[in-house]
């Protein structure tokens, strides 16, 4: 099955060969139409690398494009859920990426319990199977203080324009001071030699129908529902995945990275 990683590379291998066609051409109608290849290919590269997310499902999406593994699964054209039929029913599943601001050592022990509780509360309501997975690693100090602090400037200036708005939306101004206080309270962990952890979490559920339909369609409530539960009681960022990042996974349910600099690659 083709990654967007691999569609990248063939943008710019695309790119590559209009712009080695344009040196070899020596002007002309073909010269200027090697240089329009190689425009092409150097955006698509770009689009596929860091917006293939969004860029590969509407290809598919608006050509219909029925993606299928070697075990049995079957993306549609949406590419937000992972299908398969076993026996008479078909299962869906979808994935959720959660994007945590606050750590648990940062709070008090009455803070954590009430947190805990409220997340009980959340998922006693929730009446189907849900999934919470959490991955740890030790960062490398050597590189994260300028990582932290790249990302900190990048959040203050997202909170910044946003309330330079004639109408700035409150939610987005509370989850971007959100972002800025984790970024803040890493670096003080930097400052005082406390060696940073890197975490990467999402959910997953599943849903099963009589046809495939109905099952992708049961599959996309619960992920909803599920999405308002997780953001609410957890105070986190909640977002369903799609494309390679929702691949990614699904093979993370049978494999993960060994090591942080293999878990790190993945996530560019």
């Amino acid at each position: 099955m083709v990654t967007e990683r691999q569609l990248a590379y063939g943008a710019a291998g695309i790119g590559l060969f209009g712009a080695l066609m344009c040196l070899a051409s020596g002007g002309g109608i073909l010269s200027i139409v090697s240089a329009f290849i190689a425009f092409l290919g150097t955006v698509f590269a770009v689009l596929f690398l860091k917006y293939g997310y969004i860029v590969v499902p509407l290809i598919t999406q608006r050509t219909n494009i029925i993606l299928m593994t070697d075990t049995g699964y079957e993306i549609p054209p949406s590419q937000d859920v992972i299908v398969k039929k076993v026996g008479n029913l078909y299962y869906s599943s979808a994935f959720l990426g959660i994007r945590i601001y606050e750590s648990a050592t940062e709070k008090t022990t009455e803070q954590n319990a009430a947190y805990n509780e409220d997340f009980e509360r959340a998922i006693s309501n929730i009446k189907y199977v849900a999934k919470v997975s959490y991955m740890l690693y030790a960062e490398d100090i050597a590189e994260e203080r300028k990582k932290i602090e790249t990302k900190k400037a990048e959040a203050q200036l997202r909170l910044s324009r946003e309330r330079e708005k004639t109408e700035p939306d409150v939610l987005k101004i509370d989850k971007y001071e959100r972002e800025v206080s984790m970024w803040d309270e890493q670096l003080n962990k930097l400052t005082r030699g406390m060696r940073p952890m890197g975490v990467l979490a999402y959910a997953m559920t599943t849903a099963s129908g009589v046809s495939k339909e109905a099952a992708i369609a049961a599959v996309r409530g619960q992920a909803r529902e599920l999405k308002v539960t997780l953001s609410n009681s957890l105070n986190v960022q909640v977002e369903q995945l799609a494309a390679d990042q929702m691949l990614k996974c699904f093979e993370w349910e049978k494999a993960m990275p060994p090591t942080p600099r293999e878990l790190e690659s993945a996530l560019v």
